[in-house]
């Protein structure tokens, strides 16, 4: 079995920055080439927020493949593949703000209050802004046992961005279904995993 070494990190980074980084240039030849459809707006605004959830999605595949196929090194590409998370978000929030509401910061306060998924998309955005900001080392040994209780809140950012997704359509339920209903699945994949993992170690000791 192909067993990941320290000098393939590199080159597995290289490859999921590409993988983060292809769609957005996509993205901006669409743009440049006048791509997006009749509703360029909304299209920027949905391919970014896509952008989030894929990525999310690859964050919380990572643990457990790591562990299926004994591939350690891997784990060491979760900062990276979240910060795209972060990233993604980011765009999804700024694409929103200066295109959809021109940054008319007092129609932001009376678009939450006509579309409340708004709130609920700020609240996943404000904990990935937390996990982004101590997603650092230093910042990391400074926290202790604190930093993985907050890094634990990515699961409610699972939960919260599917149904960000579900409620911000107005009729093409489908896809957004689907990715709650898989979100929601592979958190439950997660918690199991953790749950036989606990028992096996306490069998072995």
């Amino acid at each position: 079995m192909f067993r990941l070494q320290a000098r393939h990190l590199l080159p597995l980074k290289l490859v999921f920055h590409l993988i983060a980084l292809v769609p957005l240039g996509v993205l901006v030849w669409r743009v440049l080439t006048e791509q997006l459809g009749g509703d360029p707006v909304q299209y920027i605004i949905h391919y970014t927020g896509m952008g989030a959830i894929n990525s999310l999605i690859a964050v919380l595949l990572i643990s457990p493949v790591a562990k299926y196929f004994k591939l350690g090194l891997l784990m060491q590409t979760r900062r990276l593949v979240g910060l795209y998370v972060f990233a993604y978000a980011s765009l999804h929030i700024l694409a929103f703000l200066s295109l959809d509401l021109l940054f008319a910061w007092q129609l932001l306060l009376s678009e939450i209050v006509k579309r409340p998924y708004i709130m609920v998309g700020a609240t996943a955005y404000l904990i990935l802004l937390l996990l982004a900001i101590t997603s650092f080392a230093r910042v990391r040994r400074a926290m202790g046992r604190r930093w993985q209780q907050l890094h634990n809140w990515v699961y409610l950012v699972a939960l919260l961005a599917p149904i960000h997704f579900y409620w911000s359509v107005k009729s093409e339920v489908i896809e957004p279904s689907l990715y709650l209903i898989g979100l929601i699945f592979l958190l439950l994949i997660r918690v199991n995993f953790k749950q036989l993992q606990r028992r096996f170690s306490l069998r072995t000791s």
